[in-house]
């Protein structure tokens, strides 16, 4: 089991792009980090774990239709809606997504962050087929610090699918789950804040939450923040 190297200063942070807890984390570590006054400080490394692939099957849209009023009910000001297109619409695969915000990230961490932001918004609360190429690169134009143009180039020509599959293979063992975080004194964490089961079967039951704990995010902002400035004091 390899575990990734972190960066001081940087929070490693795995998901799927359709996965709604690690929605969740991702929106609350945000604006956390703003309040704070860490934006510039704490950088999140956005890293793939392909739920896809870890389960050999497409994300079930009966599975998401169970999490999403659970899920959504963390953090409703993200405007979370059932699928409200077609069912036929449905994303059969997250890949070109999270290849995406890879392909940001060769542009730069903020690229990445409101890349990464914008497709789950666009999936959990627009209801867009985040598959198709023409979406991603649609939804990457509204985004300030993203060139959607290079976005699409990096889709054309997979500079950016390489090295993400290389590092999801080469660290999935060590990944609990999505979301899953890594900091840079080896500290890591599964699903920050949020202890869940699920009654009866996956797709069939639903999810419940018995605990939440959103200061949770304030502690591991400061810890990674605190890593930054022990490596860089003389």
């Amino acid at each position: 089991m390899t575990r990734p190297d972190v960066r001081p200063g940087t929070i490693v942070i795995y998901t799927d792009v359709a996965c709604a807890w690690s929605t969740v984390t991702i929106a609350r570590l945000l604006r956390t980090r703003a309040d704070l006054g860490l934006d510039e400080q704490v950088l999140l490394d956005h890293r793939c774990f392909l739920l896809e692939d870890v389960n050999s099957f497409p994300i079930p849209k009966k599975l998401l239709d169970s999490e999403i009023p659970v899920a959504g009910a963390l953090e409703p000001s993200l405007g979370w809606k059932p699928w409200q297109a077609d069912p036929s619409e449905w994303p059969v695969t997250t890949a070109p997504a999270n290849e995406a915000v890879h392909a940001a990230k060769l542009q730069s961490p903020q690229a990445a962050e409101e890349l990464d932001l914008a497709l789950r918004l666009a999936f959990f609360r627009d209801s867009r087929c985040i598959s198709l190429r023409h979406e991603i690169v649609d939804i990457a134009q509204g985004c300030p610090h993203v060139d959607a143009t290079e976005i699409g180039a990096a889709l054309n020509d997979g500079r950016a699918r390489g090295p993400m599959m290389l590092d999801y293979h080469a660290h999935r063992d060590a990944v609990q789950g999505s979301p899953h975080l890594f900091f840079a004194d080896g500290y890591d964490v599964h699903n920050p804040g949020v202890q869940l089961r699920w009654e009866g079967e996956q797709g069939a039951g639903f999810p419940v939450v018995d605990s939440d704990d959103p200061l949770v995010f304030e502690r591991l902002l400061r810890h990674a923040a605190a890593a930054d400035r022990s490596t860089t004091a003389t």
